[in-house]
């Protein structure tokens, strides 16, 4: 008797039932909007026309009751504190000062730079309404950041 079509149909067993127990495990589907976090605001300073301007105010927009994260996309020219408010006509909700952190990586093979402002960057929406934000940067103002915020979504 000939092995090949016996173990080729016991992998093909195995590979169903993976899948199969892999579908129940994890049913949650990635291109379901509900469990994906969403950006809900972002702001690139960047240019000359930022370069001698510390503080910018923008509104956000109406923001649902929730939890959120700031992220940032700093590079090597970027400013080194930026001080961040958040606030609504009931008054501020966030405050924080990040500090921009500068790591030598060395592989062995070749050496590089990364770049992370460091601080508290969850936020608490305690209730839904309009919603403000202040960016105060100090330190390098010809270099150039983006930033945004993304609502949590949270899947159980």
């Amino acid at each position: 008797m000939n092995k090949k079509p016996v173990i080729g149909g016991i992998i093909l067993v195995a590979i169903v039932i993976a899948i199969v127990f892999g579908a129940q495990i994890n049913p949650d589907n990635p291109e379901n909007a509900e469990t994906n976090n969403s950006e809900v605001w972002s702001m690139r300073i960047a240019g000359p026309e930022f370069d001698d301007i510390s503080t910018h105010s923008a509104n956000i927009g109406v923001l649902e009751k929730g939890n959120y994260e700031i992220s940032f996309v700093p590079m090597g020219d970027s400013p080194e504190q930026l001080n961040i408010n958040i606030s609504s006509k009931f008054g501020k909700i966030f405050s924080e000062q990040f500090f921009l952190d500068r790591d030598l990586v060395d592989t062995g093979i070749s050496k590089y730079y990364t770049w992370e402002y460091l601080g508290e960057k969850y936020i608490i929406i305690p209730e839904t309404g309009k919603y403000e934000i202040e960016i105060n940067r100090e330190g390098n103002l010809k270099g150039s950041v983006s930033i945004s915020i993304t609502k949590i979504i949270a899947s159980i």
